[in-house]
């Protein structure tokens, strides 16, 4: 790329000592010409690029496309244009292409499985770069046939002969952008992919196209724009690739099961990838490994942190944290830290609103009364209504938070609750003991472990157990004579429910 650059742009650059870690090099008309590094800028010369210097450069790479960009014939190096409203080209992007081997070993077991994987990160990460090598060691050291989809050249390099770091996988090139979708249909019809590799699916036709590759059995490995799985389900063009999302209207008694509206959002279809890749840095991803629960989780307002790996200065991968470490800590947050004073907020369920602020008043209790079940500390309700499980207190057990039961509903039984909550707090109680065991069992099911058994519960609470396991796409049944009856959770969804 040196080589057509101007002599006054190249001479700076070969002086540099961190030559080495150059991405582009930018000339804009009438401005000095830039050089940028990880993190920094650099200006090369005090002398502005001239229409001389532009065409300099283009008379040295290859044709621009439909979409603006060139190459260099048998290298990997990008240039972009920025043309005025005649046409004439008035910037260009020089941007710099390695072959980076051995950038995938941070994923490549998930690599070798045979799943479709989606590579997600900012501008410049290495994207495309890991999506090359990915290529190569399918099509080298796996034996798979490979077809990669090359819209602009920026896989397998400019020109008719594809850059050696493609190893033995083939190159399709595209004549248009608009057309990626068409060649990724044609590849699969008329050549016998095992695997399928595609850089930036960006539009509705192209994640149409990647459903309908994944749906034939072919392993797809493609990238797309978005630095985490957040923005693809906020993106109505791309949100197809991890299943789509669309409005569910529930019933009135559902809703009031969930504690929600009744318009709520749920995954629409299976996932088109299996797993998805957040690229955060050259030496760092996170990784999901199972993109239909997590998508799941998420929409029904669970944090579902991905595992974390990364690239130590020896050259081993290292997990940083695993998804389960990730639910284990997410149950600790929710207990928090033992309150050292009576909770903040109180939700009455059945309890006389003005009866409990009047005793509110007269024991001088520092609490608010809360609006909803979700902004609550703890329940105070009455006996017969907790004897009947109603939804709104299943879900409060569900959600960890202590109910207090009260005889009757008088501000006598109301000053007496108030006052034992000046008390220091009791341990945390059962029922939330026994559903964080069961989420952590069904998050390490989901990341592939065969299944779990649960300690003994009595029925209430293996019937939520039960739940959660949906919720995670599991299976489970109800094992053992009562006290000592339990749940189990696995992923055969052959075997009968008998809860």
């Amino acid at each position: 790329m040196l080589e057509a650059l101007p002599p006054h742009v190249v001479g700076p650059l070969r002086e540099r000592v961190d030559q080495h870690e150059l991405l582009e090099v930018v000339l804009d008309l009438g401005r000095p010409p830039e050089a940028r590094f990880p993190g920094r800028e650099a200006t090369l010369s005090d002398v502005e690029v001239s229409q001389d210097d532009i065409e300099f450069i283009v008379g040295r790479i290859g044709d621009f496309g439909e979409d603006n960009r060139a190459g260099i014939e048998r290298t990997l190096h990008r240039i972009s244009c920025i043309r005025n409203r005649r046409g004439r080209i008035v910037g260009l992007t020089c941007r710099v292409g390695r072959a980076v081997f051995g950038t995938i070993r941070v994923i490549e077991e998930l690599v070798k499985t045979g799943k479709s994987i989606l590579l997600l990160g900012r501008p410049g990460v290495g994207k495309t770069t890991m999506l090359r090598e990915v290529a190569r060691v399918l099509a080298d050291d796996l034996n798979k046939r490979v077809i990669i989809v090359d819209t602009s050249n920026e896989i397998a390099g400019d020109g008719d002969i594809p850059h050696p770091a493609i190893g033995k996988a083939r190159r399709m090139q595209v004549a248009s952008p608009t057309l990626q979708h068409a060649v990724m249909i044609e590849a699969v019809e008329n050549h016998m992919p095992e695997v399928i590799v595609i850089d930036e699916i960006g539009t509705e036709l192209e994640a149409a196209a990647a459903r309908t590759i994944a749906e034939r059995g072919v392993q797809l490995v493609a990238t797309a724009h978005g630095n985490e799985l957040q923005n693809l389900m906020m993106n109505p063009t791309l949100s197809d690739l991890i299943g789509g999302i669309q409005s569910v209207t529930l019933s009135d008694e559902e809703a009031r099961r969930r504690n929600t509206q009744k318009s709520v959002l749920e995954r629409r279809a299976p996932p088109t990838f299996d797993v998805l890749v957040e690229i955060q840095s050259w030496d760092r991803v996170a990784i999901h490994g199972d993109v239909a629960s997590t998508v799941d989780a998420l929409l029904r307002g669970f944090e579902e942190a991905p595992e974390i790996r990364e690239v130590d200065q020896e050259g081993n991968v290292v997990v940083v944290s695993t998804s389960e470490q990730a639910a284990e800590q997410r149950a600790l947050e929710r207990k928090g830290p033992e309150p050292s004073g009576p909770p903040r907020h109180i939700y009455p369920f059945g309890i006389s609103r003005r009866r409990l602020e009047q005793a509110v008043r007269q024991t001088g209790a520092q609490v608010t009364l809360a609006e909803h079940l979700t902004d609550a500390d703890i329940v105070i309700t009455l006996r017969n209504y907790y004897r009947r499980k109603l939804p709104a207190l299943s879900d409060a057990e569900a959600r960890g938070i202590p109910i207090y039961v009260l005889r009757a509903n008088t501000v006598a039984q109301i000053e007496q609750c108030l006052l034992s909550l000046q008390q220091p707090a009791p341990a945390i109680d059962p029922m939330t003991s026994a559903l964080e065991e069961a989420e952590v069992a069904a998050v390490g099911i989901a990341q592939g472990e065969r299944d779990a058994e649960l300690s003994p519960q009595n029925a209430y609470i293996r019937r939520l157990q039960h739940e959660l396991a949906q919720r995670y796409n599991l299976s489970s049944r109800s094992l053992g004579r009562e006290p000592k009856r339990r749940v189990r959770i696995f992923k055969d969804n052959d075997v009968p429910f008998d809860g």
